[in-house]
């Protein structure tokens, strides 16, 4: 059957009694139709059967004729049926359809109970540059699902220089309702947050978390007597576990009684536990020593609220922090070594005591030959610690892995062309430059490339070091690549 015998048949299949048949013959109509059949799908969009109405609308949207669907599609995208209302919120949409009527008949869909429907709306809108009801697209802030709010969200910003979206939005945030609320203050710019001071302070007591810990976010920069006991008095009376967490990380370094105490209070709680330690680690030393004390030792607690009073103990830089960290560095759970490392690393990024250097640089350097979980963890606890570089040149010649050469090259100290140790480095550098790891090869070239801009050269007979360095340069790995194009200019440049 050709083409046109099949039209003839679709035709009159479109006006038979049964509705299913009625609503094949529309939906055909879309695919094979031309122009002048669009007037047979518009007028199906009186018809009885919402099937048939959304095959109507379906057929529109293929046929591609947009005049035919300019007084049938904002019609259909009002009907009661939310097949019909999808269908046609679509058609529209992919016929580009604009005017007046197109726009006040998406604007009515942003309230729609089909989430599709909403989607069809915003989409819609947006391809039209217009907020349609900004009452309405203000409100999906708070729809449940990201596709809703994200599209609403981003529609609100291309439309940001109207001023009744402006205006909305900072009515939703003042005095919005849930999600919405939230959304609209985390969404503003930090500009607006003096206007929006008295209902920042009502929103830390209001029923919505998520709007809580929007409001205590915007008020941590504001420098004000009043604000800092607003929030004190919130964090007092929280009893949420994700608002407290929030909480005390914007008030994490205030020298205050209140905070202690409420940290405290929060550090059994797996969700506040580790912003309640981190807190902890931020006053007064003597006062949350022993805390803190506790909560290491303490295997009833998160592990994670654990490794955050070891980041602390590492902070707070007691007399006793290196040595209760060195008990800890072997513990068989993952996420306290985490903790512990990082909290040695800041003791000794902020300068170990003369008897602390030797245990810390040995307990490190063995840590990192057997610790494959936290290779680059252990290396950065180690970084400065010069006490270490005998371990790690021993590391560097016989390492267990390649991760952990790679490691253990990133530390050697090779900025100093006047000491013999490091010009051994360099000759590790080099004979590094062919190891199968591309951690290593990257590591051994950055090595070459400090020692270069210290003004060092490379030892005779490196010309085949040349020659490998060129074709790094043509490596699969891009930071491989570049780095080995930097050194050979540098090279080429020679000292300063």
């Amino acid at each position: 059957m050709g083409e046109d015998h099949q039209i003839v048949f679709l035709l009159r299949e479109s006006a038979q009694p049964d509705p299913e048949r009625r609503a094949a013959a529309l939906k055909g109509l879309g695919r094979i139709g031309r122009a002048e059949h669009a007037r047979v799908l518009a007028e199906a969009a009186d018809d009885p059967d919402p099937a048939v109405r959304a095959a109507a609308a379906l057929g529109l949207g293929r046929l591609g004729v947009p005049e035919a669907g300019e007084e049938a599609l904002p019609l259909l995208m009002g009907d009661a049926d939310p097949g019909v209302r999808r269908r046609a919120s679509v058609a529209a949409a992919r016929l580009g359809l604009g005017g007046p009527a197109v726009t006040r008949a998406f604007a009515r869909l942003l309230s729609d109970p089909d989430h599709h429907v909403r989607i069809n709306a915003l989409d819609g809108l947006s391809a039209l540059g217009v907020p349609g009801d900004v009452t309405a697209l203000a409100a999906l802030l708070g729809d449940p699902d990201p596709a809703v709010w994200g599209r609403a969200r981003t529609l609100l910003y291309t439309c940001g220089e109207d001023p009744a979206v402006r205006a909305e939005v900072m009515r939703t945030a003042r005095r919005g309702t849930g999600a919405a609320r939230a959304r609209a203050l985390e969404w503003l710019p930090e500009r607006c947050t003096e206007q929006l001071l008295d209902s920042l302070f009502t929103g830390l007591h209001d029923p919505s978390p998520a709007v809580r810990i929007q409001a205590a976010r915007r008020l941590f920069h504001v420098e004000q007597d009043q604000v800092q006991d607003k929030l004190d008095a919130a964090l007092r009376t929280e009893e949420h576990p994700e608002v407290a967490a929030g909480l005390l990380r914007g008030l994490r370094g205030l020298d205050d009684d209140r905070v202690t105490d409420a940290a405290v209070r929060w550090l059994r709680d797996p969700v506040a536990g580790p912003a309640a330690a981190r807190a902890l680690g931020a006053v007064d030393p003597g006062t949350a020593a022993p805390h803190l004390r506790a909560a290491l030792t303490d295997k009833t607690l998160s592990p994670h609220t654990r490794a955050a009073a070891a980041a602390a103990v590492g902070t707070a830089g007691r007399w006793d922090a290196v040595w209760l960290l060195l008990s800890l560095l072997d513990d068989p759970d993952d996420v306290l070594r985490a903790g512990v490392l990082d909290g040695l690393e800041t003791l000794v990024e902020n300068g170990l005591r003369p008897w602390e250097h030797h245990p810390v640089a040995w307990a490190l350097t063995d840590h990192l030959a057997t610790d494959d979980r936290h290779t680059w963890r252990t290396r950065n606890a180690l970084d400065g610690l010069t006490q270490a570089l005998p371990d790690l040149r021993r590391l560097a010649d016989n390492a267990p892995s390649g991760e952990v050469l790679a490691a253990a090259l990133s530390l050697l100290d090779a900025d100093d062309p006047a000491d013999e140790h490091a010009r051994h480095d360099v000759r590790r550098f080099l004979c590094r430059l062919d190891d199968p790891h591309e951690p290593v090869r990257y590591e051994a070239v950055l090595g070459l490339e400090r020692w270069t801009e210290a003004g060092g050269s490379l030892p005779p007979g490196s010309e085949t070091a040349r020659r490998r360095l060129e074709a790094l340069a043509e490596d699969a790995s891009p930071r491989l690549r570049q780095a080995a194009t930097r050194l050979l200019g540098a090279l080429d440049t020679g000292p300063p």
